[in-house]
């Protein structure tokens, strides 16, 4: 179909005798261009909405349920591509949309459609969900033209509406944590899984901001000694349709629709505020919250997905598209298109977003998922670009905790490393290398070594500090820790994929028996399994993350792709067994660990090379005869023995003089046979106190070896041993 066919005079209406018409202008004054969105300021409401290609904006004001459209009102100003009016009769509560007008050309880029009603970019709150309909269609499905074809039905009727909100909120004493990153414990969770079951949370509080308030819940958070709930996609988002056709959902909420307000379905009532509330509970406890934000496309979808928002507000600006095809979308993200974060209203729009977070609702960072997109210009991955620059010289979010996923579907779009200095993120090269190590695969150790370390190799530039890496081994995608040791093979068919989904490289190893065993020791080896996963992502320099409910033994029956079970597939079961109860005495005593001893979460890059000026090693690594490892040791392919030995008398700071820390030594045994792994001496030692051994299953008093002496390392166990000094006089 030729462009002009398509295009529609802007100056047409949309209503007709059942539709509002545009009221008398006397009652809009022109209102201000800045700030972005609805805006109460105690006296009315001013409303702003950019579109550089838009003709004409219509502001749609609805009763209270959301069904009738009783006015539509022509927002009168036009400033610096911003459409703006001011309503002193509105209030908070009131429910809008927008009709804008302007050219409908899909071959050069413009998809407006007045008939289409679009949420507010900026609304702080979205209530409603989407009921599909091909009326939410900018072009008529089944048309021989496709998405050239125009579609004249309302949209209104199927869409949710945007909410004016009242800010005011008490936050009384509350401030933020602000956690520096060494002591900083990650703990992933979602909000509607993780409270789902929970007995202490009311049914009704279930799966929402208050249920995660309930005091049984955060107790047990906070005893449990992480620091911060990293939550995930909390912004409002879309459920697809093929997923509601299918009994299923958008559990994990990665198809966001609004980047201000929170999601309906987490709120138990009708106020916003109940996520500050949330926020100031979680403070109060000494715990920050993280929120996993998704800026990288939205829930509009390719040329062949809905008009719900930014597609019909202006399109050509909002989303990256074929230079040379305007009317297809660049696809970096697999989910059909790509936010154009080069574009500034577009990149001011996340920064905004991002802002009202930290400031309004007073989060401690974010979690950026895809995030190399932010970073992507149109000549590549930039860690220069204008997004990542914004971050860095901002004064508030530069002040944040800022977590990337270093990755995404496009052109160079694996960037671990690749963020500036301030960033810290997902470090997959250690999950793959600590999985494959201890199912005992070959040749581990050098890699080993590297990820214990903090991952210079990637993050070791630019002054980037062992925090840049987080370090885990399972997340919200993928496995589950006690899945990982339970199955061999995905197990998806409840996705409705034909189990075709998810990643089929795991890394994983049931131990003798796919899914459930009955059998004693097989049961045995997967828990001294999940112990010595714990153990190596906690005792590792970085910033260590635990996916919630993994302390739990939480099991996904297999499912590594459970992002549309809202079910008890993903939902935290809290009917606990012994086993489980002792994992989580086990988490406690790790993490407790960790915060005793600073040596495990140093501030800088350690270094195994020989100080003369100091006469030490910060590092050393061991083979089990207790000598320093060979070149020949660390080629060796079936080596699967490695100890590490931690000088407590190095200065944290890099300055040049003794500390007083103290010193440690960790033996791993990958190997299915005991290791006998003779205990070295140190300087100033009298010997090794044994802190931890995950071949013992239940926690024991320290116990001391004498240097020289054999400490027996069961097969694939982990140990963590304290030097005692010659001062002290019994075993603390």
């Amino acid at each position: 179909m030729n462009t002009s066919q398509t295009t529609r005079d802007s100056d047409s209406s949309v209503a007709t005798d059942e539709s509002p018409s545009v009221i008398r202008q006397s009652r809009v004054h022109e209102g201000w261009s800045f700030p972005l969105g609805a805006n109460w300021d105690g006296l009315g409401v001013n409303f702003a909405l950019f579109s550089a290609h838009a003709t004409r904006v219509e502001l749609c004001l609805f009763d209270e349920t959301g069904e009738h459209e009783l006015e539509r009102i022509e927002l009168p100003e036009y400033t610096d591509e911003v459409w703006h009016g001011y309503l002193p009769d509105v209030r908070p509560g009131q429910l809008y949309g927008y009709r804008v007008y302007g050219p409908y050309a899909p071959e050069e880029g413009h998809r407006f459609n007045p008939n289409k009603l679009l949420l507010d970019p900026y609304a702080k709150q979205i209530v409603g969900e989407i009921k599909w309909d091909e009326a939410l269609f900018g072009y008529t499905i089944g048309h021989p033209d496709g998405d050239l074809s125009f579609d004249e039905r309302d949209s209104a009727p199927f869409m949710p509406k945007c909410k004016v909100v009242d800010p005011a909120f008490t936050w009384g004493r509350s401030r933020g944590v602000q956690l520096p990153w060494d002591k900083t414990i990650l703990y992933e969770t979602h909000v509607r899984g993780y409270t789902m079951r929970h007995p202490s949370v009311p049914e009704a509080l279930r799966g929402t901001f208050a249920g995660l308030m309930v005091n049984d819940v955060v107790d047990y958070i906070r005893s449990l000694g992480v620091s911060s709930v990293e939550l995930l996609p909390i912004h409002a988002f879309v459920d697809d349709q093929h997923l509601l056709e299918q009994g299923l959902r958008n559990y994990w909420g990665y198809n966001t629709l609004g980047f201000f307000a929170p999601h309906s379905r987490y709120l138990s009532g009708e106020n916003v505020n109940e996520f500050k509330e949330m926020v100031a509970r979680y403070h109060a406890a000494d715990l920050e919250v993280i929120l996993d934000v998704v800026y990288n496309h939205t829930a509009e979808g390719n040329e062949l997905g809905p008009t719900l928002s930014l597609k019909g507000i202006d399109n050509a600006s909002y989303y990256r598209l074929m230079p040379d095809e305007p009317r297809y979308y660049i696809d970096d993200t697999g989910t059909g298109n790509t936010l154009n974060l080069s574009h500034q209203r577009v990149l001011q729009m996340v920064t905004d977003s991002l802002r009202y977070w930290a400031t309004e609702m007073r989060v401690d960072g974010f979690r950026f998922d895809l995030a190399t997109i932010l970073g992507r210009e149109p000549h590549g991955f930039d860690e220069g670009g204008g997004f990542l620059d914004s971050c860095r010289q901002d004064p508030i979010l530069s002040q944040v905790k800022l977590i990337a996923e270093p990755w995404d579907c496009g052109p160079g779009g694996y960037q671990v490393g690749g963020f500036p200095p301030g960033w810290a993120e997902w470090n997959d090269q250690f999950r793959d290398t600590v999985r494959a190590f201890w199912r005992g695969d070959e040749g581990q150790l050098p890699e080993l070594a590297t990820r214990l370390m903090g991952s210079a190799d990637f993050f070791k530039r630019r002054g980037r500090r062992p925090f840049a890496s987080v370090n885990f081994v399972t997340a919200h995608d993928g496995y589950t820790l006690y899945d990982l040791v339970a199955y061999n093979d995905k197990h998806n068919e409840a996705n409705g994929e034909n189990n075709q989904d998810g990643h089929s490289h795991n890394l994983s190893w049931n131990h003798g028996e796919e899914g459930p065993s009955d059998d004693e020791e097989i049961q045995a080896l997967r828990l001294r399994q999940i112990r010595n996963f714990i153990a190596t992502t906690l005792f590792s320099q970085g910033t260590p993350m635990l996916l919630a409910g993994d302390e739990l033994l939480r099991t996904q029956q297999g499912n590594n792709n459970a992002y549309c079970q809202d079910n008890e597939i993903s939902w935290l079961d809290w009917n606990l067994d012994g086993d489980a109860h002792a994992m989580i005495e086990y988490v406690r005593r790790v993490n407790a660990l960790r915060l005793r001893y600073p040596i495990l979460r140093r501030g800088r890059f350690l270094s195994g090379e020989y100080n003369e000026e100091m006469g030490l090693k910060e590092v050393t690594w061991l083979a089990p005869d207790g000598n320093e490892m060979s070149v020949e040791r660390w080629e060796d392919p079936e080596a699967r023995t490695l100890g590490l030995m931690l000088d407590g008398r190095a200065q944290p700071s890099g300055i040049r003089r003794a500390g007083a820390d103290v010193t440690l030594l960790l033996i791993f045994n990958a190997h299915h046979e005991a290791v006998a792994f003779h205990l070295p001496e140190a300087p100033s030692g009298a010997g090794w106190l044994c802190r931890l051994d995950t071949s013992r299953t239940t926690k024991e008093d320290p116990f001391q070896r004498a240097f020289g002496e054999e400490h027996v390392m069961e097969g694939r166990s982990l140990a963590l041993l304290e030097l005692v000094q010659q001062a002290d006089n019994a075993a603390t």
